[in-house]
């Protein structure tokens, strides 16, 4: 069913027009037709999901296209499960503000890529923590923002894996997530790490906080505030994380964002599966942190100012695309970043921060950007600029359309 053809509309009248095709049960066709080279926009085919919870139910032929080669088995299903979000503006989590849903606990719990490079992170751990002659000893274990769980099962599971014996602490503030917690790890009630006070002190802190841009669902700040559960010797997982940033010409999410037709929405920062941008400069690191950070003067602002030398005919920077690579442990790696991002994990999209005025650029003059991580009593947000070729208005100045809050 064609929706639009490719070029024919102006981009400002056709935000939501493509091409779309309904392939009913003949899916394999699909890896002949090579989709993802852009012979579609969006493809339809019936999903049959029975009820929450359950695995996903293919047709026979659908089923049939997993035996396929390699290269096309998980990108078609992933492909088929993502296709809703391209270019699809979206606020990100605030779970420290709100509580998750079932949904979206669900969704994470599925991406066992995430979970495995957790395991992998926790057996090193381990291994380096407690030597073989040491292997009875008992390990003390504190999650933080344990969810419904995965983290407990992966760390139990490297436990078993390298022999070592652990005791676990389950920390957890959402009441929802804790009903299912319950049937894993035996604590009553709930509690928020922050103010929890722990019976003792943790050999290994694990935690799944990260957001789209590493530090911007407030890891940092929660990690802080569970630090004391910690001996002065002991791990965190992740030990550390970097946001990264590069400029992108994205004309759909741009007249999405304009089409709100407010400054607000030009000062707000959205997770997006991106797929119609023209990336103009290889991204560079923001911001990092490192736990746990016993330093006194320990202090969550952060202030970088980036240079990117663009080609001469790479148009106007319409925004930029924000992504992460964390360490969980030494050399087991976590993230996002195009050229070290974690294959087939589909946890986090980047992050689009918009610019109210398209940056065009020029020949032999970089592109000069400003990103701040300001803190508050009671929120965190990001501020950002550019200062060169063309200076940009300050965009969110003191969290005024976009914050996190504590």
């Amino acid at each position: 069913m064609p929706l639009g053809e490719r070029g024919g509309w102006e981009i400002s009248e056709s935000r939501y027009c493509g091409v779309e095709t309904d392939f009913s049960d003949d899916v394999p066709s699909l890896l002949s037709l090579h989709i993802s080279t852009g012979g579609f926009d969006y493809v339809l085919a019936p999903l049959v999901l029975p009820v929450s919870g359950s695995d996903l139910v293919l047709s026979p032929s659908q089923w049939r296209c997993k035996q396929a080669e390699p290269n096309s088995v998980l990108t078609v299903l992933l492909f088929l499960l993502q296709l809703g979000y391209r270019d699809f503006l979206q606020a990100p989590l605030q779970p420290l503000m709100d509580n998750l849903e079932a949904q979206t606990y669900e969704t994470f719990e599925r991406d066992s890529i995430k979970y495995i490079q957790y395991q992998r992170a926790v057996a090193k751990a381990l291994v380096d923590r407690v030597p073989d002659e040491k292997a009875s000893e008992l390990t003390t274990f504190v999650v933080v923002g344990a969810g419904r769980g995965p983290l407990v099962r992966a760390s139990l599971q490297a436990a078993e894996e390298t022999g070592r014996k652990m005791k676990v602490y389950a920390v957890e503030k959402n009441p929802n997530a804790v009903v299912t917690l319950h049937n894993l790890v035996k604590m009553e009630g709930s509690c928020d790490m922050r103010f929890w006070s722990a019976p003792e002190k943790a050999d290994i802190l694990v935690s799944e906080l990260l957001g789209s841009f590493g530090d911007n669902e407030l890891s940092p700040e929660c990690l802080d505030g569970a630090q004391r559960f910690l001996k002065p010797d002991g791990i965190s997982i992740p030990s550390s994380y970097t946001s990264f940033i590069q400029p992108v010409t994205a004309s759909k999410l741009y007249n999405d964002v304009k089409a709100h037709k407010d400054l607000a929405h030009f000062e707000t920062a959205y997770v997006v599966k991106l797929h119609s941008v023209a990336k103009l400069a290889p991204s560079q690191s923001v911001f990092i942190f490192t736990h746990p950070n016993f330093s006194a003067k320990a202090n969550n602002q952060r202030y970088k100012k980036l240079h990117f030398n663009l080609p001469s005919d790479a148009g106007s920077a319409l925004g930029f695309a924000g992504y992460f690579d964390s360490v969980l442990y030494k050399d087991v790696h976590l993230g996002t970043e195009p050229t070290t991002a974690t294959p087939n994990m589909f946890s986090w999209f980047p992050i689009f921060f918009p610019l109210k005025k398209p940056v065009e650029v020029h020949p032999d003059s970089p592109l000069e950007v400003h990103f701040w991580r300001c803190c508050g009593s009671s929120k965190v947000w990001y501020e950002w600029s550019v200062s060169s070729p063309t200076p940009s208005p300050m965009h969110n100045t003191n969290g005024r359309s976009y914050w996190v809050g504590l």
